[in-house]
Parts: C-alpha cells; structure tokens; sequence
C-alpha cells in the first residue's frame, strides 16, 4: 500500500468566524489519497468543492482539524513555508487557465522554476521537453492571446509539471473546453497519471469526468456522502 499524498482529519472551514453571519462551509472532512492514485471530487455548485480545493492546494488554512500533504503538516505552517510547499509539491491546473498574458509559452512554463530558483539554462530546457511532451513545442513562443482554449491548456498543464510536483490539482480543468478538446486534456492527465505516477485530485462537476478515475469522492452541502471505484476507469 503506498503513502498517503493527502491526509485531512476533521477538516472544518467556516468564514467571519465569531460574527453574527458566520458561515461553515467545510463541516469535518476527513479525506485519504494515496500517492499515484488519480481521484476526482465532484459536487455541484455550493457544495464546497472550491474551498476544498483550496485547503488542499495550501492556499487557504481550516479552521480546525489536521492536514499532511505528503507527510508534511500544512494546517498551521508560516506563509513562506505554505508558498514554498505549493512550488515543490503541487502542480495547479485551473479552469481559466491562469496564463501570463504578456509571456509567452515557453516563458509561462518557466514562471515557476524562476520562483524555484532553477538556473536560467535549465528552466528553458525543461520547459521546452515539457511543452514537446504536451504538442505545444511548435507554440513555444506564442503569447496566451493567440492560443486555442485547448492550447492554452495544455500549456498550463506543462506549467503544473515544470518544478515535478508530485501532485497534480486540477479544478474543473475542462470546464473552457469543447468535447473533443477534453478529450484531449483527460488523455493527457491519464498518461501522466499512468507514465509518471504523478497523484492527480481532479475536481470536476461532471460525471462523465469523474468515471475516468479511480476513485469518485461526492461532496453535498459541505460534506463527503460518498465514494466508489469510477464506473470507466480502467488500469
């Protein structure tokens, strides 16, 4: 059995704690991945997927209970540590892409072994392997304004795996896109999944999506109600 990437216990968010409209979004979440699993969370809107989202990316802290993000506890650490784990074992795909307008391809993908603190020779080769690996080498030096959707994303998930985090968060990462360019982003997180053994958190309000992985996790109202094996996924 291997480790565990994420280990939440009694995970509770509440915002304007202590006022009178105080409000508990996250009511004791306790949530296990494994490292290399591929898992998806899905719940509609309001359900409080984004704030879990957020908790378990180390961009926000809970209110109370634990968290260890690859045997670390993140659930009082400084900010600088926070932004220091992000960099090193987390690898963020977002729905909108999330794309420095005025950068191109090959400088997007660069961004964070910059903060990192990787030599300048080594960010470019890397970015340029990553973008080849992903199809977007022939794009290197395009800005995001003149890429597809499909495009844009794919270089973001070429951002995601610059610095070789070894977890992979994907919040609605095919929201933007058409059918077949969906298909296209879910291959892609599939091969990374089975090639690299990379742990990916898919967060997702499709069903369809969620099927694809190994693990269905359903968020109601702020709670896990549920979990199964994904009805299609296949080893």
């Amino acid at each position: 059995m291997s480790s565990p990437m994420i280990e939440m216990h009694g995970i509770v968010k509440t915002y304007y704690q202590g006022k009178p409209n105080e409000l508990e979004i996250l009511h004791g979440i306790d949530l296990v991945v494994n490292r290399g699993e591929f898992v998806s969370i899905v719940g509609e809107s309001g359900s409080g997927k984004s704030t879990l989202m957020n908790l378990i990316g180390a961009l926000d802290r809970p209110t109370k209970g634990s968290y260890l993000l690859d045997g670390v506890d993140v659930s009082n650490a400084a900010d600088r540590q926070l932004s220091d784990i992000r960099n090193r074992k987390i690898g963020f795909v977002f729905q909108n892409f999330n794309l420095i307008g005025r950068a191109n391809a090959q400088k997007n993908v660069e961004l964070p072994m910059l903060y990192a603190g990787f030599p300048a020779r080594e960010r470019s080769r890397r970015a340029k392997q990553l973008l080849e690996m992903v199809g977007m080498d022939q794009r290197s030096k395009h800005l995001p304004a003149e890429l597809s959707g499909g495009q844009k994303q794919r270089v973001a998930i070429a951002r995601a795996l610059s610095c070789d985090a070894p977890l992979l968060l994907a919040d609605e990462p095919t929201g933007a896109l058409d059918t077949a360019t969906s298909r296209t982003v879910m291959d892609l997180f599939h091969k990374l999944h089975r090639e690299q053994g990379k742990t990916i958190v898919l967060i997702t309000h499709s069903p369809q999506l969620a099927a694809e992985t190994q693990r269905v996790i359903t968020l109601i109202d702020g709670n896990i109600v549920g979990e199964e094996k994904g009805a299609a996924y296949h080893d």
